[in-house]
């Protein structure tokens, strides 16, 4: 049986469940009573943003697909999401999908009500890739970001600075840059605006 915590004078307890909308027959909600849990608990919250913004439902359109379409099972759209999310949390390899394909809370972030697609099949969507498919995607990032302004741009300034953050050891990735005199990561940023 679950207790509610003691509540002080800074805690509020709330039994209520917060609910996400229904996808076809299955519902979601959070709460901290324990049950069935899953290691994806941004996923309602990414799933809720994708449909808010349409960005995987336009990569999707815009991605090709050699496949024959009798022997598709999994949507591009599908394959996106699942990848996509995938990366939000924090799963940067495929070697965990063939566990997490199986999770419920992962298929409602996907909206769908089977397994999710095998580590395979989202290699295979990611070694399609090339430089048209990128190029095509960066324009959909571009077209969504233009269009977060409440007022058409008649202008667009970006401000590209690359910002050094050295590291100790020896960590991947990591390179000698004369201009700072140390082993860092040179990560490249993007201002627009203030």
């Amino acid at each position: 049986m679950n207790t509610p915590p003691t509540a002080t004078k800074d805690t509020v307890y709330n039994p209520e469940l917060f609910q996400f909308p229904a996808m076809k027959k299955r519902r979601m909600a959070a709460s901290f009573s324990g049950g069935d849990v899953t290691s994806g608990g941004v996923l309602p919250l990414l799933r809720q943003l994708d449909r808010r913004l349409g960005l995987t439902k336009a990569m999707a359109q815009v991605l090709p697909d050699p496949s024959d379409p009798a022997l598709i099972e999994h949507s591009r759209n599908s394959l996106l999401r699942q990848r996509i999310h995938d990366l939000c949390d924090g799963c940067e390899d495929l070697n965990d999908q063939n566990t997490l394909r199986l999770d419920p809370a992962w298929q409602m972030a996907v909206e769908q009500i089977k397994p999710l697609a095998s580590s395979p099949t989202l290699c295979r969507l990611e070694n399609r890739a090339d430089r048209a498919a990128a190029w095509a995607l960066h324009g959909i990032l571009a077209d969504q970001f233009m269009a977060s302004f409440r007022t058409p741009l008649t202008e667009l300034i970006l401000n590209f600075d690359a910002t050094d953050d050295r590291v100790h050891d020896r960590q991947e990735g990591a390179h000698f840059h004369g201009y700072y005199g140390d082993y860092c990561f040179l990560q490249l940023y993007v201002f627009c605006g203030e």
